[in-house]
Parts: structure tokens; C-alpha cells; sequence
């Protein structure tokens, strides 16, 4: 019986040899990366115009239930866009949780929709538009009340916060 000896193929030996070379470089990576706090990069991720208003609840209640309302066929509507003319994103400033939340009208429709609304955050978060254009206006998802598409090419966003400042 004769016993052979083998030794470990030098494919493999080249492999080990990148997989140590990549592993070292990784580090390096992340410094090459382009941020997306600059407004050129985001600007270029949107491709529209983010615009932004100031309001209270009793001035849009009307139309922020009327969206809440409309959550469910606006979820679909959501995943679809991929590309609009005009983002605007309506601060509810007296509906933030630092000036005490939502006005009773409004929070009982939340609660009433409110599994629809976390889909259409969960497709917020999803869309790289969208998720852009309130990241940039440094709107957490979890504010975001409810979405409406005005017209062709616009989406009004509403949301439960304070514009950065």
C-alpha cells in the first residue's frame, strides 16, 4: 500500500491569498464612498423637487384624514413610483410628539388605519424616491401620517413633526 501524499491545489492557495487581500482593503472602502448628506447627491437620488410647508392640524385636517382614508390604494401607488416632478412634505407642526401628538380626530383615524399606515411606511422605506426626499427633510418614517397624489406627477406627504432647525 502506498501512501500519497497531496498538497493543497494552488488555485486554492490564490484564492486565500485575495480573500486576505480584500479583507485587508475593506477598511478602505467605506472612506471611497459617496455620502448622501450633500444636496447634489440627493438631488440626483430624487430627481425632484422637494419642496416643504409648515402647517397646523386644524387647517389640513380635512385633507389629512381624507388621506389616511385613502392609505390602503395608496400603498399600491407607492410601490409603483419611481419617478415625480414635485415632493412636498406637510410638517403638522402641533401634531409632533414634542407639542403632544395628534389631535383626537386624527388619532382615531391612525388607530383605525393604522396596519395600513405601517405598510405604506414599510413602502416609504422601501422606495428610494420617496425615503430620500423625507430623509432629506430629516422626517422619520414613523411620522409620516399618510401620502396623496395631488396630480400627475406630485405627492404631498403629511407628517407628524417639526422641520429641522
Amino acid at each position: 500500500m502506498a501512501i500519497t501524499t497531496t498538497f493543497p491545489d494552488s488555485r486554492w492557495l490564490h484564492m486565500l491569498a485575495a480573500t486576505a487581500f480584500l479583507a485587508a482593503s475593506a477598511p478602505q472602502a467605506g472612506l471611497n464612498a459617496q455620502g448622501l448628506e450633500g444636496p447634489e447627491t440627493v438631488n440626483k437620488i430624487i430627481g425632484s423637487e422637494v419642496g416643504q410647508e409648515e402647517t397646523n392640524t386644524a387647517v389640513e385636517a380635512g385633507k389629512v384624514t381624507t388621506a389616511i382614508d385613502r392609505t390602503r390604494e395608496n400603498i399600491g401607488a407607492v410601490r409603483k413610483t419611481s419617478k415625480l416632478d414635485k415632493v412636498d412634505i406637510v410638517f403638522l407642526t402641533d401634531a409632533a410628539r414634542t407639542e403632544g401628538g395628534l389631535p383626537p380626530a386624527i388619532e382615531s383615524k391612525v388607530e383605525q388605519h393604522q396596519d395600513d399606515i405601517a405598510e405604506l411606511r414599510d413602502e416609504i422605506e422601501a422606495n428610494a424616491l420617496l425615503f430620500n426626499a423625507i430623509d432629506s427633510r430629516r422626517v422619520q418614517t414613523e411620522d409620516v401620517l399618510a401620502v396623496e397624489f395631488d396630480d400627475p406627477g406630485k405627492v404631498v406627504i403629511y407628517a407628524a413633526a417639526k422641520p429641522p432647525g
